[in-house]
């Protein structure tokens, strides 16, 4: 912080501005000043003073959220020595503030875990901490505090503690977990009717129970079990009371996964559960739905735990199916957010039963499945006065896409067959209100992908009936069975003489505005499955293409059609595809070109990107077989297309969400064509370059990949598209180089080394021969420990490609010249790429991203296995072996046979399991 430390009366000020300030620009000003404070070495001390003076309540939150803040990421500020006194000061403002703020007393509750957590010297700290405020009343809602957070504090993300220090804490709490429950037992015994401090003492057992630490036996006999049922069971209950012993119960739950090694305490829970079938039932009477929703969870986490003992023993001992029935009971509550609860249990079952494929198994469990279905079917129904369609996008559409979801994740329990054959029954055999109609419809739509179209009479006689509705029927139902239809392209296909009825039926939607996006969306589903049988219908098909904005249509739904239109297209006689691509596109060209007029005549215009969406999708799906020789009849179409293209980017040069558009259409034209854009080439790439200068738009180094995957084997092009790399590289690198603009510019850095990627498979030598190879390399390096998925994942793929040109085949004819371009480059770079990568491993790259970091690693040792080792082994010395608390991170043993896994592996899987154990002990 520049200028020294800040008087806390201008620390005040600012907390002040920060809550009180009536002017935005204040508070966010404030806002700023604090967090530069938090993050300087002043922060220890000010907030130690904020909290000793206690003048407000502002001030000291500020303060204690500082402390934790501080303890969390910056712990290795303070010297060893003041730890200990660090750890009296706060135990101190505990005691003195235990009464000022609930969230205060949690923000120094988490700041003396987290100190716990990392403080080595600090043995034994639960015993330490009971001992000292046990026989204090007044001290035991904060002491339950911290011993709450503690357990949840140990996988904390914001620690990096190391695997090492989390066991040694897991065994010592595991040690001490007695006591607590201990203590537990007498607050509640002490407590009587003081809810407070029966909520505190079961959101601590649960926390406990998280760690997964309780001793099982010892808790199967505990009261504090008895007291939970007893709770959850009487109807007199508060809401907040009842919600924290139903968070406690599925704490408890979950702990036992494995209910093999806790039978005694799995018994108990499960003997509890299920005497409260009673309550749940009082619960509906009263129309308490916090209570009902409790229950749900409460019985939807026994079935989760319960899952394998139930599929391996159904219906004996703790496998009882009553189990299943709690959830039936759940599921007939009119509120479907009940039944939601349960989702994740029927998809676990269900796949479960998928995998173990025994028939008789099905049996057993098919009954509670189809009732399932029917109450799913019931809670899909919309309200009898709803009007107009279906909404997808609110709670209750969102609700019904999972159910949709869920359906065709357990059906073939049922059988789709029978079970589409059952619902269409209810409908052609009864005459139920609209209502029940669109959902059974809405069902049907669901699973109609999984019913075989082979000469099945009944699924034709859906079809026949759906395109027969009249029209005077619900807007609803119409909506559902329009989507229907769309399901079924697969019966279409087999039974072409539907099609014409069918597209007739679908016209009729797509002629008015609530039904047209649905309509395009069937219409673009049955150009997708019928493609042969649509070709007589193209014209048609491009009727509607040239009228497009005639419909009601969304975005993505006119989208759809072309994508639909295009597939047909690429079906037509080679002669006929030119003239109608011509057609196909001449709307959007129009659109862009009058767009382009007005720009000229204003100086603005609207914006082109709906037109380029809608051109970029006919010429990604426009892929006829063109064989050897033949001139690629699209070939023509895009070179006259091209001007239109070019100039609406360079109207547009300066907003990246418009020539982001434009390259992708680009794009998109070129890998239509293929080596048939070649005229293109030139001018294209003159103009990206030219662009790019001014404004660097990752999209341009995207399209140059694209140009490279084409093009980078033909021996003319090579030199060309080197001076395109070279060329936008510059702008590239003076980008990058600036503070955090790796972090800043993660897509510049993904397009950068895919384009790079490109040319080490089509053209290695090219690039590994040239000046600019050096700064790629060294930008690579720098990049690897930038946490961000997509441009992490490119950079370890164009590292790994690289030194894989080297490893391989030498029968191929430029290997050797490869080999010795890969030795210069790993003989300049080679330490510090393994610097690197160990150093983002253990401290900036999440799990997922090791994988690709195990297969750099790999290749580096397929490459050269002695250098590989000496790197590495110089590369783990230089990595810490003491965390700033205290404790050991590594031990050499450790180091050594890490050292030995990963240079003895004999595949990159190996490799990969060495690094994920291994980077535990710094996470």
């Amino acid at each position: 912080m520049e200028g020294g430390k800040p008087s806390l009366t201008l620390v005040y000020q600012a907390v002040q501005a920060l809550y009180h300030d009536p002017d935005p620009s204040g508070k966010e000003r404030a806002s700023l000043w604090l967090g530069e404070l938090q993050r300087s070495m002043f922060a220890w001390e000010i907030s130690d003073q904020l909290l000793q003076l206690k003048q407000d309540v502002e001030s000291c939150y500020f303060a204690a959220q500082t402390m934790k803040m501080k303890i969390q990421t910056s712990f290795y500020e303070l010297p060893p020595e003041t730890h200990n006194a660090l750890r009296d000061s706060l135990l101190t403002h505990i005691q003195n503030l235990k009464d000022l703020s609930p969230i205060i007393v949690t923000q120094l509750a988490l700041a003396i875990a987290d100190l716990a957590l990392q403080m080595a010297s600090w043995k034994g700290c639960v015993h330490t901490l009971i001992e000292k405020y046990n026989e204090d009343v007044g001290s035991m809602p904060f002491l339950i505090e911290i011993l709450t957070v503690l357990p949840e504090e140990v996988h904390s993300r914001s620690l990096r503690i190391g695997a090492n220090r989390r066991t040694e804490i897991i065994e010592d709490l595991a040690f001490y977990s007695n006591t607590v429950v201990a203590l537990l037992t007498s607050c509640v015994e002490k407590a009587g009717g003081d809810e407070k401090m029966l909520i505190k003492v079961f959101r601590c057992l649960g926390s406990w129970f998280n760690l997964g630490v309780l001793d099982s036996n010892f808790m199967a006999s505990n009261q504090l079990l008895m007291v939970l049922f007893q709770i959850l069971q009487r109807d007199e209950t508060s809401t907040n009371l009842h919600e924290a012993a139903s968070d406690c119960v599925c704490s408890a739950l979950y702990a036992i996964e494995n209910v093999d090694t806790n039978v005694a305490l799995a018994l108990q829970l499960f003997q509890g559960v299920l005497t409260l079938e009673t309550a749940y039932h009082m619960a509906v009477a009263r129309e308490d739905l916090d209570k009902v929703l409790n229950y749900c969870r409460i019985f939807t986490e026994l079935c989760e735990t319960f899952l394998e003992t139930t599929v391996r023993t159904p219906g004996q001992g703790m496998g009882d199916l009553r189990t299943l029935e709690l959830l039936l009971i759940c599921a007939g509550h009119p509120q479907y957010e009940v039944v939601e609860i349960s989702f994740n249990f029927w998809y676990r079952l269900g796949e479960h039963l998928y995998k173990i494929n025994d028939a008789n198994l099905h049996g057993v469990f098919r009954p509670y499945i189809q009732r399932l279905l029917h109450c799913l079917a019931r809670h899909c129904q919309l309200d009898p006065d709803h009007e107009g369609i279906p909404e997808e996008t609110d709670d209750f559409g969102e609700f019904r896409m999972r159910v949709s979801d869920l359906v065709k994740d357990v059906i073939f329990l049922v059988g789709s067959m029978e079970c589409f054959s059952q619902l269409y029954s209810t409908l052609k055999d009864g005459n139920p209100p609209w209502e029940v109609t669109e959902a059974v419809l809405f069902i049907m739509a669901s699973i109609a992908k999984s019913v075989d179209p082979e000469n099945n009479p009944t699924v034709a006689e859906v079809l026949q009936q759906v395109v027969l509705l009249p029209e005077s029927v619900h807007l609803a139902v119409r909506y559902t069975s329009i989507e229907l239809v769309g399901e079924m392209s697969e019966v279409v296909d087999r039974n072409p003489r539907f099609l014409d009825p069918v597209l007739n039926y679908l016209m009729k939607g797509l002629r008015e505005k609530p039904l047209a996006s649905a309509a395009a969306k069937a219409i673009h589903n049955i150009c997708s499955v019928c493609r042969d049988h649509m070709a007589q219908h193209f014209q048609g098909l491009l009727d509607i293409a040239r009228s497009l904005d005639s419909f009601a249509l969304s975005t993505e739904a006119a989208v759809g059609l072309l994508k639909g239109t295009a597939l047909v297209l690429a079906r037509l006689p080679l002669e006929k595809i030119a003239e109608c691509l011509s057609d196909l596109c001449a709307v959007q060209v129009l659109a862009l070109k009058k767009l382009l007029a007005e720009r000229s005549r204003n100086g603005k215009s609207a914006d082109p990107t709906a037109w380029l969406d809608r051109l970029a999708v006919i010429f990604r799906h426009t892929n006829p077989i063109v064989e050897n020789g033949q001139t690629h009849p699209c070939q023509k179409v895009i070179q006259e297309i091209w001007p239109v293209l070019s100039e609406t980017l360079n109207a547009h040069q300066a907003d990246n969400r418009i020539v982001e558009r434009c390259c992708r259409c680009l794009r998109f034209a070129v890998r239509c064509v293929g080596k048939g854009s070649a005229s293109l080439l030139q001018p294209l790439v003159t103009q990206m370059v030219s662009v790019y200068q001014v404004y660097p738009h990752s999209c341009f180094l995207y399209l140059g990949s694209i140009l490279v995957d084409e093009y980078g084997m033909e021996e003319g092009c090579r030199q060309g598209l080197l001076d395109m790399l070279q060329a936008l590289c510059m702008p590239t690198f003076q980008l990058l180089e600036q503070p955090n603009s790796l972090r800043n510019h993660p897509d510049t850095v993904d397009d950068l080394f895919r384009l790079a990627t490109r040319f080490v498979q089509r053209s290695p030598v090219t690039l590994l021969g040239s000046s600019i190879v050096v700064h790629i390399i060294q930008c690579a390096i720098a990049a690897t420990s930038l946490d961000h998925r997509d441009a992490n994942c490119s950079v370890m793929k164009f590292i790994r490609d690289l030194i894989h040109t080297g490893v391989g085949n030498d029968h191929e004819e430029d290997f050797a010249l490869r080999k010795r371009l890969i030795c210069q480059a790993m003989e300049q770079n080679g330490q510090q790429l393994i610097n690197q990568l160990l150093h983002s491993c253990c401290f900036c790259l999440p799990p997922y991203t090791l994988p690709d970091v195990a297969e750099v690693l790999w290749e580096v040792m397929l490459f050269d296995r002695p250098m590989f080792c000496r790197w590495l082994e110089n590369a783990l010395k230089g990595l810490p072996k003491q965390t700033a608390g205290g404790a050991v991170t590594v031990t050499h043993k450790q180091l050594t046979e890490f050292h030995k896994q990963v240079t003895s592996a004999e595949e990159c899987k190996q490799v990969c399991w060495a690094i994920r154990e291994f980077t535990r002990l710094y996470r």
